[in-house]
């Protein structure tokens, strides 16, 4: 390398350095600042309470759920979504986690839970209810639905889902298989909305087809417990082991590149000649963190179709470097079943923005210290029956002591919020929590994801004395 060669190498990193260093000191500034807390207690619980739901159900295997929001993109790119089968009993609850926009990850949480509610139905039912004229928001009765979309559009997803429903009225299997039926219920979305799409591009289908999710869904009837995750987002299980410990039961696995056996999955469906670049950098064709998702036909689509519908509006650098043998994603979801038991106490389902953060044992343990401590945020009620002086004092006593470990928040999903931001090994500090909220939206990013959380609660009488 000549002396001028050197010089201007130089005097590049030179200026990489200082954009660095600014960029970090920035970040750092505003992350840990010196002055006093941007933010004050009551702001600091308005902007976390902001997005909270509660839901109680009276019967069955789940006695209530806690959810919530935080953004970190503008607008959101999680999405939520629960809601309880019409005709058939169970509970279904979602988590969704768009990337390269919103878009994506809102469709699929109004559609996906509709396509399993009717999947779950008998044929000869289904039948009859697709000949009643029966819209696909009917097989469900939603519990915290915010999301709308236009008559246009609404249209277009009703169609393709009496086809589904049309084509389940006429499929006969030997026996009901709830893994094969959430299998196709995921795949078929996906395919739809890749249909939707080709047939009828508009601003609406593309902006859809052209970002991605991964999905987590959640269907709980009895004891039957089954989550199907395509993606990062996680699934736990909090249980009471024979001493009196919480244990922490992971039920999903991250399809990422983290993943060895989701590697060689991918792999082995593409040449030999391309092992050195399906996955580059950690990500799929050196762009995608997820190895399974839905949308992102990108990835998906032949480079003929991509040429034909997408190059137009966006441009060459949509097709991946070395795109060579799609399809590269999947929308197969991974299916755990699980037999629900008095010790299973509560089930946290999340987008990663809440395990980029803890791990699955630091959520059991600070929701399992919480549903302990909420208990005494209710007024002290005494038996009706007879009771002693002494029994009082115990009560009073046990209550004193309780008191110390109230919780602030109701709501469980909150709680593991404030904890994941300003949570340190003294507690949450109220400093940190603040200017974590208030991190400005062109840097927050680099801080934290979009956080999404839902908590379900167990009813351990029912489930000692329910049938498997």
């Amino acid at each position: 390398m000549s002396s001028c060669s050197r010089k201007i190498l130089a005097l590049r990193i030179h200026a990489l350095a200082k954009t660095f260093n600014r960029c970090y000191h920035r970040a750092t500034a505003l992350h840990c600042p010196s002055g006093p807390p941007k933010l004050s207690p009551y702001d600091v619980n308005c902007i976390l309470r902001t997005n909270e739901h509660t839901q109680e159900f009276f019967g069955g295997s789940v006695k209530s759920y806690d959810s919530n929001q935080l953004a970190s993109n503008s607008p959101i790119e999680d999405s939520r979504s629960e809601a309880s089968c019409v005709h058939t009993s169970g509970l279904l609850l979602g988590i969704f986690d768009g990337h390269g926009g919103p878009a994506c990850s809102q469709v699929i949480s109004k559609r996906l839970m509709r396509y399993i509610a009717a999947s779950l139905v008998p044929p000869d039912d289904l039948r009859q209810h697709v000949l009643n004229g029966a819209q696909s928001f009917s097989f469900l009765s939603c519990h915290n639905d915010k999301a709308r979309c236009g008559y246009e559009i609404k249209e277009l997803y009703e169609k393709s889902f009496h086809q589904f429903a049309n084509e389940l009225t006429n499929t006969t299997l030997a026996g009901f298989q709830m893994h094969q039926t959430l299998e196709n219920a995921f795949i078929r979305l996906d395919q739809d909305l890749s249909r939707e799409a080709i047939e009828m591009p508009s601003l609406r289908t593309m902006s859809v087809a052209m970002s991605g999710a991964v999905a987590l869904v959640a269907h709980i009837d009895g004891p039957h417990l089954h989550v199907a995750s395509v993606g990062d987002c996680s699934a736990v299980l909090g249980t009471v082991t024979d001493t009196g410990q919480w244990m922490a039961k992971k039920l999903t696995n991250e399809h990422n590149s983290d993943n060895v056996g989701e590697v060689r999955r991918l792999l082995s469906e593409h040449p030999a000649t391309e092992r050195d670049t399906v996955i580059r950098g950690e990500r799929l064709l050196g762009q995608l963190a997820p190895l399974r998702a839905m949308g992102d036909f990108r990835y998906k689509w032949s480079r003929e179709q991509l040429e034909q519908l997408v190059v137009p509006q966006f441009g060459e650098q949509v097709i991946a470097p070395y795109y060579l043998t799609p399809p590269y994603l999947s929308a197969c979801p991974e299916i755990t079943h699980h037999i629900l038991t008095p010790r299973d106490k509560f089930l946290i389902i999340a987008s990663d923005g809440l395990w980029d953060t803890m791990s699955a044992m630091q959520t059991v343990h600070l929701v399992g210290e919480h549903m302990y401590g909420k208990a005494f945020l209710q007024p002290l009620t005494l038996p009706k029956q007879d009771i002693t002086l002494g029994e009082i004092s115990q009560m009073l006593t046990t209550r004193k002591a309780g008191l110390q470990k109230k919780p602030l928040d109701r709501n469980a999903a909150t709680h593991l919020i404030r904890n994941a931001l300003g949570g340190t090994e003294y507690g949450v500090e109220h400093s940190k929590l603040s200017h974590m909220l208030s991190l400005p939206q062109d840097i927050v990013r680099l801080f934290r994801d979009d956080i999404t959380i839902t908590v379900v609660y167990f009813d351990s009488e029912y489930l000692r004395n329910c049938p498997t």
